[in-house]
């Protein structure tokens, strides 16, 4: 059977980022995507222009007929972009969907630095997002505004994601791309200890979406039934790959190549 993934998110009108990357992703990795959008953005490559948010009521609504009908095997969180869009997509996924798994994407600010998470939705993400992720997705600035903690050195990392699990996340996955170096070093957090995924650095501008399609595929992954390392794993190998094929569309940081597995 085909994995079933609802993605609950914005909408990139470059279609790099967003709810564009995270079906492209998804079905690239056969895999079903269905969406509730939160917001409308006006977006290219060279930044945020515009966000048009999408009324709660009717977030609700999309979450509520997608999975009394198509249903879904696990659920992806992106922009959520103001506290009551995050108290009310919780809402409806512990009413319609209280044992999918949840990966939760932290966004809060896009890839030319405009902020795309207002001030009080991060006591919203702490109290509410949080506690319900399966796997939570920072990145490093996003993890350093959730916990209060600067990523300074190794113990600091460690000190975050353990934070990340005391307030309630069943695992983190705290992504490494921010820091300096020839290998970006994510860590996958979880009861067990962590685990350390290991990728080659590409020196390149067009990395626009990276955070979203890599949420989207470890979600492509648990809904066909991998464990959440394995997921990962898959994920990340996808994701190094789109990078490389990157197109080059765009003056600014452009999109990646996210149909590198069906294109021959």
């Amino acid at each position: 059977m085909v994995g079933r993934v609802l993605i609950v998110a914005g909408s990139d009108s470059g279609g790099g980022a967003g709810i564009q990357a995270d079906i492209k992703a998804v079905s690239a990795l056969d895999c079903f995507a269905a969406t509730a959008i939160t917001a409308l953005t006006a977006q290219n490559t060279l930044g945020v222009h515009d966000v048009y948010p999408v009324h709660p009521d009717f977030i609700d609504k999309q979450i509520n007929v997608v999975m009394r009908d198509i249903g879904a095997d696990c659920i992806k969180t992106g922009m959520l972009h103001d506290a009551a869009t995050i108290k009310c997509v919780v809402r409806a996924i512990d009413r319609e969907g209280p044992e999918v798994p949840l990966v939760a994407d932290p966004v809060m600010v896009a890839k030319g630095g405009a902020r795309l998470l207002f001030e009080d939705a991060v006591v919203a993400l702490n109290k509410y997002l949080i506690p319900r992720a399966t796997l939570l997705t920072p990145n490093i600035p996003e993890a350093e505004a959730l916990t209060g903690i600067k990523a300074s050195d190794d113990s600091a990392l460690y000190q975050i994601g353990e934070i990340l699990l005391e307030k309630g996340a069943q695992s983190v996955l705290l992504k490494g791309g921010h820091l300096i170096g020839s290998t970006i070093v994510d860590r996958l957090f979880t009861s067990s200890g962590v685990e350390i995924f290991e990728n080659r650095r590409i020196d390149t501008k067009h990395t626009h979406g990276t955070g979203c399609t890599l949420a989207s595929a470890i979600a492509a992954g648990i809904s066909d039934g991998l464990t959440i390392s394995h997921a990962v794993n898959k994920a990340e190998i996808y994701l190094h790959k789109a990078i490389e094929g990157a197109p080059g569309f765009g003056s600014g940081h452009g999109p990646i190549d996210h149909t590198h597995t069906v294109r021959k």
